[in-house]
């Protein structure tokens, strides 16, 4: 009997093996030595190494390990899943068993084609992996086989095959042909491992000990199984067949597999050129019949071989090249795993078992003959070599770790070469991916045609980012598999090269949300000139939108480009302008910012202001005051100056004792006091803007237009654009003193001089109009009229006055509005509001506020002056004059010109859109204020 030097005599693997779910890593199996050593009678001997590889079913019992058992005839492989088969052993392993006294080496590949491996593998795998990644997984499986197999292919001199069907499975065809391609591939790398190695030339030069003979094990199905009388349906009984049933299934497998593997040309006529032999002359497929299943055939089948075993002689076991013809001349036995197929009557053949069949082939191994395969006219013969245990192992080492493992440092360069050429396997084994391929690449062209379908010559991100949807949309319908992502990622970077290639628009934005129409460009730097020719080519921004404004004063209007920064929406243009028409007036200088350095440069960085300075500033803004207050609805008055600016640029009036004796002012802080020279503010005054900082210039105008007398309240504004009846400002009567009828006459001169008579523009009050208490003594009221006029004007520059959030002055006849002027000032006034006459097409036109008329009389008033505009929803800040507050001068028509845009250092404050409310972009309450100035003492 063979006695193995182990139950588990070699093992090449499998080691502790790491859970992986995306690429698996090849094992380091190691040989382990036979304990005991080889006996010294059989270490001369040749041994013969058969590998053992293929798939299995979903049976209890594996049907490899099952076989090498019976072939050994001891129970040497667990046939159930043992302590050693942990759930992370997914990949590939080989296990070895030397059967010293038959001089057989066994190697066993397990993978993934097994169920039980499957099984783990399906395990390790995560719920959460994508398509691509569990393809990349399978196919790491599967590349990792077929190193496996490679290595077998070369260091056995026969291989089995084992199926767990009857029928044979085509894909193996595919599977040799590329492991054929992969054998030619890595010759180079293999010889010049194994050239130090104590084996002959031809295996030094062809990697191998021989072509290997590959032999065919299938396992017949309990369906199909065959009556043992040997009559057959349609056939006669009185004429049985000469073959069995499952010989003739033999023949037939045999028959089919050479004409694929011929057809293919996986097998040619010289066998040294082939990756594995198939012999011409003996039987390389054997069908393992299925198991009984009745109990009762079985025990019967039993009692009748013992009763052959019985009536014949048992021989003595006799070792050496003559057993296999002692064993055809003994009684056939039945094998260890109950193969046995007694006699079928009359004159048909007997079948030979599994061990019966395979050892036929190891005999011409042991005895030195070889196999000789080659077919055709002039054959070739084939080299063979019987190596010793100790030379096979040496050859083997150098093999395993050059095709498998990577542990040993000086075959390190040899093995990543070999990985590098596994990617020929891809192009046999990956047929998924090279459907998937063909797939995406016809879908691309079609993607490409979606993309660039009704595409304008320049176009802006969001046109890309819409075709590019519609594209991957178009190639999500016709692409199929693993390499989708692959190409939607190329279509990505496609239509993004399509696109920078002169298709991409300039993605600059007006300061009223409009595109620059040019594609992309650089801005010209100061001083250098447009050049159109260069790439990318220097020139303005330009957005092909033109509207209609007023100067300044608003006497005169011009057609403007839409400007693209806010220097030219709220300067260039005006100061254009200025030149023809209202540079003499008359004006107010707000505070800028004064270099101290020749290179100033914009505030970086900028800290937001604490909670504290920020309340401080709305107190500043809503300072509460004790003088007198005739604002409807607001009875706040300050004097607080911003950024340094004295008192004396108040007016005569900004001295008047009334405020300034009942609330001192808020002292400055030494911030306010002196703005820095060296950083400017980028952008406009907000509520946002740090302390200390003033910009390059000023967003406001406020002018002069004349004497309040040049105002006529009977003709309206006499400047260009108004829409018909819309010109005239509203009134805003105010009552300066109130005093007894008895202290008249000593108060007023009686030389009937200037001083008896009423200034201009000022009106008398009756008695019924009086403002005083109930009281027997008569009063006379004296007051004043201001006139007041929001101006809103559109892109084609129209332009009305407005006498309420949503109503224009409509004046009939030649005695002006009727409105009061209460209105307006007690309450928050839109920034925009629509336009009275829209255009045809469906977008609406709004107009904006763009100048605040007031007539101050000549009359002991304070007029002060604090806008403060909010363009936008919040946290928009809110913006307001370089000098907050400022008190216009008595007897003078003037004229505030509000921003054309807004803009903070983060960016510009869009008109609204169509679907915004118009509230939220507004001018607070609280624009005018009024307080009585009390007269100088006598």
């Amino acid at each position: 009997r063979s006695q193995p030097a182990s139950p588990r005599a070699m093992v090449m693997g499998p080691p502790a093996r790491a859970r992986t779910h995306t690429r698996t890593h090849t094992p380091t199996p190691t040989f382990k030595a036979a304990e005991p050593r080889e006996d010294a009678a059989f270490r001369d001997d040749g041994l013969c190494v058969v590998g053992i590889f293929g798939k299995s079913n979903t049976q209890p019992g594996p049907m490899k390990e099952s076989l090498i058992n019976a072939m050994v005839d001891k129970h040497v492989f667990s046939l159930f899943d043992g302590a050693e088969d942990d759930d992370d052993a997914t990949d590939s392993h080989i296990q070895a068993l030397y059967n010293q006294e038959n001089r057989v080496l066994y190697l066993l590949l397990s993978s993934v084609s097994d169920s039980r491996q499957l099984l783990r593998a399906c395990r390790s795998l995560s719920a959460g992996v994508s398509h691509s990644d569990a393809h990349d997984f399978w196919k790491g499986l599967d590349r990792q086989h077929c190193l496996h197999l490679l290595y077998m292919f070369s260091v056995c001199h026969v291989l089995l095959l084992v199926h767990p069907s009857q029928t044979f499975d085509v894909t193996y065809d595919r599977l040799f042909r590329a492991l054929d391609a992969l054998r030619q591939k890595v010759l180079p790398l293999i010889r010049a491992a194994i050239k130090d190695c104590p084996v002959s030339k031809e295996w030094k030069l062809n990697c191998r000990p021989c072509p290997p003979r590959l032999l065919f094990v299938f396992q017949m199905n309990a369906s199909l199984k065959v009556s043992t009388n040997g009559s057959e349906s349609g056939g006669n009984p009185d004429k049985p067949k000469k073959h069995s049933p499952r010989r003739r299934l033999q023949h037939a497998l045999e028959d089919q597999i050479y004409r694929i593997f011929r057809k293919s040309r996986v097998l040619t006529n010289q066998s040294s050129n082939c990756l594995f032999t198939v012999p011409a002359n003996q039987a390389f497929v054997y069908v393992v019949p299925a198991a009984d299943k009745d109990p009762v055939s079985t025990l019967l089948g039993q009692l009748r071989s013992n009763c052959i075993l019985s009536e014949q002689e048992i021989p003595a076991p006799v070792t050496g090249p003559r057993r296999y013809q002692q064993m055809r001349r003994s009684a056939r036995q039945p094998s260890c795993s109950g193969d046995l197929i007694g006699s079928m009557g009359g004159s048909q053949l007997v079948d030979c078992s599994l061990k019966e069949f395979l050892w036929q082939h190891v005999e011409l191994v042991l005895t030195k003959k070889g196999f000789d395969d080659s077919v055709g006219r002039n054959p070739q013969p084939s080299h063979f070599e019987l190596p010793t245990y100790n030379k096979w192992v040496q050859v083997a080492s150098k093999l395993f770790q050059v095709l498998i493992t990577n542990t040993d440092e000086e075959l390190a360069e040899l093995a990543a070469k070999v990985q590098g050429q596994v990617k020929v396997l891809d192009g046999f084994l990956d047929a998924d991916t090279k459907f998937s391929e063909n797939r995406c690449q016809k879908a691309l062209p079609l993607a490409h045609s979606a993309y660039q379908s009704n595409l304008p010559h320049n176009y802006t991100t969001t046109v890309h980012k819409n075709q590019l949807a519609q594209a991957l949309q178009v190639y999500s319908q016709h692409a199929r598999g693993v390499a989708f992502q692959r190409y939607a990622l190329q279509l990505h970077e496609d239509c993004y090269k399509f696109w920078s290639n002169g298709h991409q628009l300039c993605e600059e934005r007006s300061l009223t949300d409009q595109h620059c129409v040019h594609k992309f460009h650089l801005l010209p730097q100061p001083g250098e000139k447009p050049d159109l020719d260069h790439n990318p080519p220097v020139m303005n921004h330009n957005s092909r939108g033109r509207s209609t404004s007023s100067c300044n004063c608003g006497r005169k209007q011009a057609p403007r480009e839409d400007p693209f920064d806010i220097q030219a929406a709220n300067y260039d243009f005006y100061q254009m302008l200025e030149e023809k028409c209202c540079g003499k007036l008359e004006r107010i200088e707000f505070p800028v910012f004064q270099p101290s350095t020749p290179d100033p440069a914009p505030a970086s960085n900028q800290t937001q202001r604490l909670p504290s300075e920020a309340s401080a500033d709305a107190e500043r803004l809503k300072e509460p005051s004790t003088a007198q207050s005739h604002t409807p609805g607001d009875t706040s008055l300050s004097l607080a100056l911003s950024l340094g600016q004295s008192t004396d640029s108040l007016g005569p009036y900004g001295d008047g004792d009334g405020s300034e004796s009942q609330v001192p002012p808020k002292r400055l802080s030494l911030v306010d006091r002196q703005p820095s020279t060296v950083e400017y503010l980028p952008g406009m005054m907000h509520s946002s803007s740090p302390k200390g900082l003033l910009p390059k210039f000023s967003s406001w105008s406020l002018l002069k237009l004349g004497p309040a007398k040049s105002y006529n309240c009977h003709t309206g504004l006499e400047q260009p654009g108004f829409l018909p009846g819309s010109s005239f400002l509203l009134a805003w009567d105010l009552v300066i003193r109130s005093r007894s009828e008895e202290d008249t006459g000593l108060t007023e001169p009686l030389d009937g001089g200037p001083s008896s008579w009423p200034a201009p523009n000022k009106s008398l009050v009756g008695k019924r109009g009086t403002t005083g208490g109930l009281g027997r003594s008569r009063r006379r009221d004296d007051a004043a009229r201001v006139f007041v006029g929001f101006e809103y004007e559109d892109s084609r520059g129209r332009r009305f006055i407005s006498c309420g959030p949503d109503k224009i002055v409509k004046a009939l006849g030649p005695g002006g509005a009727k409105d009061p002027a209460t209105r307006v000032l007690n309450t928050d006034m839109p920034l925009y509001v629509p336009s009275p006459s829209q255009g045809r097409g469906l977008k609406p036109h709004f107009a904006q506020l763009a100048r605040l008329f007031i007539v101050v009389p000549d009359a002991p008033l304070e007029i002060t002056l604090n806008p403060q505009v909010q363009p936008g929803p919040p946290p928009c800040p809110v913006f307001y004059m370089e000098q907050s507050e400022v008190v216009l001068p008595p007897d003078g028509f003037w004229v505030l010109r509000f921003p054309y845009s807004y803009a903070t250092d983060r960016g510009p404050c869009f008109p609204p859109k169509e679907n915004q409310p118009l509230n939220n972009f507004k001018v607070l309450r609280g624009v005018l204020r009024a307080s009585t100035a009390n007269p100088p003492p006598p």
